[in-house]
C-alpha cells in the first residue's frame, strides 16, 4: 500500500462551480481532513461557508457589470452571459413528439398510429 501511495500522484481536487477559489479548494480540502475533530471541522465549514458566499456574490456582480456593458454592443455575448448566471439552458427538442390534439406520445403503437394519420392528411 505504501508503494502504490508512493508511486501514485495525489489528484488534485478541480473547482465545480466557477466562483471557486484555490483559496477555498485549501479549505475545503482542510476541512475534509479535520473530520476527527467536530470543533475545528465546524469552525473550517464556516470559513468555507462565508468564502463561498463572498465570492459568489462577487463573481455575479462582475458578470453583471460585463452584461450592462455588452448591452447595447454585443447582445449575443450577453445573453450566453446570462445563461451562465441563471444556469439556464435552452433545448430545441426534447425527444418527445405531440399528437395532433397536443398530447404527449411515449408509446412506440401510439407513435406508429399517429404518423399514419398525419401521413393520411398530407395526401
Amino acid at each position: 500500500m505504501e508503494a502504490a501511495i508512493e508511486l501514485i500522484p495525489k489528484v488534485k481536487r478541480k473547482a465545480k462551480q466557477k466562483w471557486t477559489t484555490e483559496e477555498i479548494l485549501n479549505l475545503m480540502e482542510e476541512r475534509r481532513c479535520a473530520k476527527g475533530n467536530k470543533e475545528k471541522y465546524e469552525q473550517i465549514h464556516k470559513k468555507v461557508q462565508e468564502k463561498c458566499n463572498m465570492s459568489k456574490e462577487n463573481w455575479i456582480n462582475e458578470k453583471c457589470k460585463e452584461i450592462e456593458q455588452q448591452r447595447k454592443h454585443a447582445p449575443q455575448t450577453m445573453y450566453r452571459n446570462i445563461e451562465e448566471i441563471t444556469g439556464k439552458r435552452t433545448f430545441l427538442a426534447t425527444g418527445c413528439k405531440k399528437a395532433m390534439n397536443g398530447d404527449s406520445i411515449i408509446d412506440k403503437e401510439k407513435n406508429l398510429r399517429e404518423v399514419g394519420r398525419i401521413h393520411k392528411r398530407t395526401l
